[in-house]
């Protein structure tokens, strides 16, 4: 029998106030029990506008809760392997956004947490949701290209985000690419081998005190013996450009606008050739409802758990050694760790 999932928001900011609206308003058999968030007004200005009552900032209060089913986690990225461990010990099911940790050795742990108190845990890597992936990768399964044997992305943001965030963000490969690793992942079906990343600062200079990059590129290679590159830049101030292509060995998918012209200008006063996405909420806006309307329905034994912080580990792991390459200069081997319980 289905049953309404009330669900407690931890983290209020523009994405996390996205989800709770939606499951507030979009999403079926779902509710919004509580919001949380460390400061005062935050949380009670957005318990108003969801015209809810229940709002705090002790976050225990929300893992206490007998009436709270599950949590969707939008805090900054540190926070994330405490919170969904809380969660998970107080048998919370829950959402939380990507990256599903900052480190390795944390996911490991929220794995091991997940498992052993049979929780669900689905982690927000949206564009698996997206009308257009999910095309993409009908089309790909059926075998309209053959064989996938090459992978492209790019994924430009218009800036980059306040230095008070990218402080703690991790790097551009934790937060930004790894949207593209985990979609690369998903087409090809087949994990990544190995990586070799670049990054360099081109415009925000602030960037290298965190040891991170504005602009950035990988090269990565399948174990189906497949091939990608993927680009990853913070320099677009003309909007938000997202496209990805696969080709195989009988025809090729493209995701996202190419256009059959010579050129197409670009410029940061508004005076573009055609009509530019402007962030990442417009693009993915269906997709947001459509991964939070799974999840409910993973809760109410309707879908079977996708996105698990197992699939989100293989991501970060990739993440992590795209940083590494970085470093060192050279390319990485994906180091990798099989969990026999698939959570």
């Amino acid at each position: 029998m289905t049953k309404e999932i009330r669900i407690a928001s931890i983290g209020v900011g523009t994405l996390g106030f996205l989800h709770a609206s939606n499951i507030e308003h979009r999403v079926p058999n779902a509710r919004i029990e509580k919001v949380a968030a460390t400061r005062e007004e935050s949380a009670k200005r957005a318990a108003e506008r969801l015209g809810i009552q229940n709002w705090t900032t002790n976050l225990s209060e929300v893992f206490e809760d007998n009436h709270v089913d599950a949590v969707v986690i939008t805090t900054p990225n540190y926070t994330h392997a405490d919170l969904i461990k809380q969660a998970a010990n107080s048998g919370k099911h829950i959402f939380v956004e990507k990256p599903i940790t900052k480190t390795i050795e944390e996911a490991h742990e929220v794995i091991e947490a997940v498992n052993n108190n049979n929780v669900i845990c689905q982690v927000g890597f949206m564009r698996r949701f997206d009308p257009t992936y999910q095309e993409a990768k009908r089309r790909i399964e059926q075998g309209d290209i053959g064989q996938p044997i090459y992978f492209k992305a790019v994924g430009r943001d218009p800036g980059s985000p306040p230095e008070s965030y990218v402080k703690t963000s991790g790097s551009i490969f934790h937060d930004f690419t790894i949207h593209d690793f985990d979609a690369a992942r998903f087409l090809m079906d087949s994990e990544i081998k190995s990586i070799r990343s670049v990054g360099k600062v081109l415009m925000d200079e602030y960037l290298k005190k965190y040891n991170d990059y504005d602009q950035a590129h990988s090269l990565v290679t399948f174990e189906s013996g497949a091939f990608g590159d993927i680009e990853s830049s913070r320099n677009a101030g003309y909007g938000y450009d997202i496209r990805s292509e696969v080709i195989g060995t009988e025809g090729t998918i493209q995701l996202g606008s190419l256009r059959n012209q010579d050129v197409q200008f670009l410029s940061l006063n508004g005076n573009n050739s055609s009509e530019i996405v402007p962030e990442y909420q417009t693009r993915f806006r269906e997709s947001f409802v459509k991964e939070m309307e799974y999840f409910v329905g993973v809760l109410n034994n309707e879908n079977e758990p996708v996105n698990t912080a197992v699939s989100a580990l293989k991501s970060l792991e990739v993440a992590v050694s795209a940083v590494e390459s970085c470093e060192n200069d050279q390319e990485i081997e994906v180091r990798r760790k099989v969990f026999e319980a698939m959570k």
